[in-house]
């Protein structure tokens, strides 16, 4: 027991040693790591503080920098500014200069013009009085006095107008030809005014607009499958290319075009585009066109005034609007030859009805002639019998293009608004090809004749000039020449309207002062 007392008392001793020396030294080595700690916060201080110094120091001369760059660009713009102006108050000052020249010079031409009519007038009193001294002279050598001698001229030229009747006979029915000639284009000039229309050419594509490019991306379709599809369904090809917010539909078929580009331009405002989606919109805008065509057809009859045509008819000429020749609207050229065979036939007192009809139906056949065989012009023969047109009717149709000798003036007068409203500038347009090859071959032609020192064509193909060599061809045969380069033309060579040939001669005397 007295040893575990001991025992006891000696680890409380210890213990009342030890903990305050543990305590101590615990608190020393807490000290030294605070002021280590204190010391190096301090040291970071420092750094950032010199670095940030340095930082400012570097921002300060980048600031520096930038303000002297752009004082030197100032300075070179305002230098170049200056040196524009200059040049500028030295053209003025040019420019003002050649003015008081060209007022100097006009002054002096004036001058010199009242001087010449001084002169003129001068001159003129000598001629009259030079006259009048022959004229008494002429009296004195032919004993006879101004009126007996204008009676015995008088006598002469009557004995001489016998020999001369039957020119002037010949001359009279010239001029009741160019009379006729005159009233005809007096006539067709009237009716073209009163129908005169804009003409724009057509093209082979439609563009159809996108509310942004990411409807491109929902336009393909995953794989490609929706463009697939809609290209599918319409026979079209639809391009998708860099165009910004734009999609353009290529086909030569009108009426499949307009069917993918309603079909489309529903697809965008519906927002759903998927194969099912696209095959009934498709047929949407199959019903849609359908209608659009009847509505055209009804307003083309209503714009004519042509009543009594079948439903069948009328939807045909409304097909007549995506139909294009030449790059003309068939559906506007067909309204147009109606209205000038219509002012035509009121103007020489035939029957309006009858024309305006011909010219409404006169190229129905080009509804059908990529679905049948055979010309626009028999196809559409075949319609209008069908239907039980009238044989006045029909021949005017297989009329308008010679296929056939025309049975009425009706159905002249269809052939001739067809050529005006064909040759109108901008109704038609042809391919660079076709067009080079016909002014190359109205050259040809031009060139093939004797006498002819060069050629030119001109007016888009529409005149041809001729130089002659004045001393191969005489005033007489140049009007033998125009007209047979003429019917040359005409049997050689198609074209739409007419082609003027223009003949010049020219005879130039030359001499060299020395």
């Amino acid at each position: 027991m007295t040893t575990i007392i001991a025992i006891v008392v000696t680890l409380l001793i210890s213990a009342a040693i030890f903990i305050p020396i543990g305590v101590y030294v615990r608190k020393k080595i807490a000290e030294s790591t605070i002021q280590s700690a204190e010391k190096e916060a301090k040291r970071l201080l420092e750094t950032v503080k010199i670095e940030a110094e340095n930082t400012k120091k570097e921002e300060v001369f980048k600031a520096k920098e930038e303000i002297l760059k752009l004082r030197n660009d100032l300075e070179q713009e305002i230098k170049e500014r200056r040196d524009e102006v200059k040049s500028e108050e030295k053209r003025l000052v040019q420019k003002e200069e050649n003015l008081d020249r060209r007022v100097q010079s006009l002054e002096d031409k004036e001058k010199n013009v009242e001087q010449k009519m001084q002169d003129a007038d001068l001159k003129n009193n000598e001629l009259q009085k030079l006259i009048e001294d022959q004229r008494q002279k002429l009296e004195t050598i032919s004993g006879l006095t101004t009126e007996e001698a204008k009676d015995v001229i008088l006598k002469q030229v009557e004995t001489e107008i016998v020999a001369e009747k039957a020119n002037l006979i010949k001359d009279l029915e010239n001029k009741a030809k160019e009379d006729a000639n005159k009233n005809a284009k007096e006539i067709i000039s009237y009716a073209v005014q009163k129908c005169a229309a804009d003409h724009t050419s057509e093209t082979t594509v439609s563009v159809v607009a996108l509310p942004n490019d990411d409807m491109k991306g929902r336009i393909i379709g995953r794989e490609g499958r929706n463009i697939k599809t809609l290209e599918t369904l319409t026979g079209i090809d639809l391009i998708i290319d860099d165009t910004p917010e734009a999609v353009i539909i290529s086909g030569f078929d009108p009426l499949r075009r307009e069917v993918a580009r309603i079909a489309l331009e529903k697809l965008i405002d519906d927002g759903r585009i998927h194969p099912a989606k696209i095959e009934e919109m498709v047929e949407k805008a199959k019903e849609e066109l359908a209608q659009t065509i009847k509505e055209e057809g009804e307003r083309a009859v209503l714009e004519t005034g042509v009543n009594g045509l079948p439903d069948d008819l009328v939807k045909l000429i409304g097909k007549l609007k995506y139909r294009t020749s030449y790059g003309q609207n068939v559906l506007n050229h067909s309204i147009e030859v109606s209205n000038l065979a219509r002012i035509m036939a009121e103007e020489l007192g035939l029957n309006p009805k009858i024309a305006r009809r011909a010219g409404l139906l006169h190229d129905i056949g080009k509804a059908l002639d990529h679905d049948m065989e055979g010309t626009h012009v028999e196809i559409g023969v075949d319609i209008l019998k069908k239907y039980k047109e009238s044989d006045i009717i029909i021949n005017a149709v297989e009329a308008h293009h010679g296929d056939v000798e025309p049975t009425s003036l009706e159905a002249v007068l269809v052939q001739a608004a067809d050529a005006i409203s064909a040759s109108r500038p901008g109704a038609r347009r042809e391919t660079l090809e076709t067009y080079i090859k016909r002014l190359e071959k109205l050259e040809e032609i031009a060139d093939s004749f004797e006498g002819v020192e060069k050629s030119f064509a001109i007016q888009a193909g529409r005149e041809v000039r001729l130089i002659v060599k004045p001393e191969k061809v005489n005033d007489a045969e140049m009007v033998i020449m125009a007209r047979d380069v003429s019917k040359r033309i005409e049997s050689e060579m198609e074209y739409p309207g007419q082609i003027k040939v223009n003949v010049i001669r020219e005879t130039r005397a030359i001499e060299y002062a020395k």
